[in-house]
């Protein structure tokens, strides 16, 4: 812990010297008396263990629209930047056919290769040693997702890194890197690295890597960004320190038209962060990198949330909704909250229609509107049938999942080797299979030793199960929107 402080302490005062600030003033002043954890005058280093583990929390209130990070050009890890190494840039020149990603992997490893001779080295200490992205999952893992979709996009995620690292093997060991450094885990490591933390830069198709700027935790556009009721009572309120100086207000005014949390701003040339709505002083500031639904978080970032609003579920449905309908195939979903989506509404509705009366009805279908009573009852039995029939084809229930967790839980929290009492013949399975898996089994279901290895295998399965359990809830509300609009058509107090 005191070294990771240390190294914690080294990067700040290293990205203070680049002119890494959170604070419009230059004023360098109380440097010496602000905590090591420290950034300046609007954010700090912290630590969220239920929202995200490391992150940046607000050392004032912060206002919305207000620039609370700015990391000048120079302070960017890019393709770039790092084509300063002579021996880089010319090894890149040799294999033209090389993606902007790939490159920017290389470039990533090859400094990491350095060591503390790079010129990157605080910020690459502080980057995460292990990402659970979906391209690092394990057979195991990927059959633990259970739905066709998912293992297909894992499998998909896998097959893509797996050829992407062939491709550069040859640039890799041009430049001499270490066996270890040419592995395909060191380059999952290094991709993942880009996948989840890169921002968007005009003049790179690969993107950033941000110094101070990739500490901030995600937020879906449109959750309410609070961690307590206490918070959620007192950010309700209007006080006192939304009031400015007529200056600032102006310049908060014109920021809160920005459409985005961030972005690279070439008239003052550096990545700049705007709050996205007002702080407390030490709420964790979070900044949104666009709109994902679980399975695209954890393929991209590695995590997911406990509460997505823009989170989905696909379902399988007839042939002819698909034909018999101009809407794209991944409009035709269900929502986080159960309800289907307004393109799959329109799309079976229309299916629902006699195909004499399509044509005259076709309008109504694609306006939203409900065509009759009937029509309505037919489309929310098919869609309810249908989830019902998908929770009955998955191996485990909400339950079973609910207890797994719970197992894998007491798993990761062992620290030394353990005897495990399973209960349900369901989750004594599945542990079983993922002892076996990891050549953990000694004697049958027995001691349990942990590695780094076991632990990022029992991490990502827990990824995985979580996963799926989103996804049988997101069909079972479903079904009680469904059944719940069916029986508003026969309840006596219709109006």
């Amino acid at each position: 812990m005191e070294e990771e402080e240390a190294y914690l302490k080294s990067f700040l005062e290293w990205a203070a010297a680049l002119g890494i600030s959170d604070s419009q003033s230059s004023d360098q002043s109380e440097s010496s008396t602000r905590p090591p954890s420290s950034l300046g005058q609007s954010l700090c280093v912290s630590h969220f263990p239920h929202a995200g583990g490391r992150g940046l929390a607000a050392v004032r209130n912060l206002r919305k629209g207000e620039l609370i990070l700015k990391v000048p050009k120079h302070a960017l890890m890019t393709s770039e930047s790092l084509m300063k190494d002579q021996a880089l840039s010319t090894a890149v020149r040799n294999y033209p056919s090389l993606s902007p990603t790939q490159i920017l992997s290389v470039a990533l490893l090859r400094e990491a290769a350095k060591g503390k001779s790079s010129l990157w080295f605080p910020y690459l200490k502080q980057l995460p040693r292990r990402y659970d992205t979906l391209a690092s999952f394990g057979q195991f893992e990927m059959q633990a997702l259970q739905v066709d979709d998912a293992i297909w996009t894992a499998e998909r995620a896998v097959g893509r890194a797996e050829l992407e690292w062939r491709s550069a093997i040859a640039i890799m060991g041009e430049l001499e890197l270490k066996p270890h450094f040419r592995s395909f885990k060191a380059w999952l490591w290094a991709s993942a690295t880009i996948s989840s933390r890169t921002l968007h830069v005009p003049w790179d198709d690969a993107g950033c890597l941000c110094p101070v700027g990739d500490f901030f935790n995600y937020s879906a556009p449109g959750e309410k960004q609070f961690e307590s009721e206490v918070l959620r009572s007192a950010s309700s309120s209007c006080s006192s320190w939304y009031a400015t100086e007529e200056s600032d207000a102006e310049d908060i005014s014109a920021n809160l038209l920005r459409l985005t949390d961030g972005g690279y701003e070439e008239e003052v040339g550096a990545y700049c962060f705007y709050a996205n709505r007002n702080y407390r002083k030490e709420e964790q500031v979070l900044l949104s990198y666009g709109t994902y639904t679980n399975l695209e978080l954890l393929e991209h970032y590695g995590f997911l949330l406990n509460e997505n609003p823009n989170d989905k579920a696909f379902i399988a449905l007839v042939p002819d909704i698909y034909s018999s309908c101009s809407w794209p195939k991944d409009s035709l979903y269900i929502q986080q909250s159960g309800k289907p989506s307004f393109a799959m509404l329109c799309a079976m509705r229309l299916w629902a229609t006699p195909m004499n009366q399509r044509k005259s009805f076709g309008h109504l279908a694609y306006s939203g509107s409900q065509l009759s009573t009937a029509n309505e009852t037919s489309v929310m039995q098919r869609i309810a049938k249908n989830c019902h029939l998908i929770l009955e084809n998955l191996t485990t229930t909400i339950e079973e999942d609910f207890s797994l967790l719970q197992t894998i839980d007491k798993m990761r929290e062992c620290h030394e080797p353990m005897e495990l009492e399973l209960g349900q013949s369901t989750i004594r399975g599945q542990v079983h299979a993922f002892l076996e898996t990891n050549g953990l089994l000694n004697g049958g279901v027995g001691a349990l030793h942990w590695n780094g290895r076991t632990r990022g295998s029992v991490d990502r399965w827990k990824l995985a199960v979580q996963w799926r359990l989103k996804y049988k809830q997101i069909l079972v509300d479903s079904i009680s929107y469904c059944n719940g609009i069916i029986d508003s058509f026969t309840s006596p107090d219709k109006n």
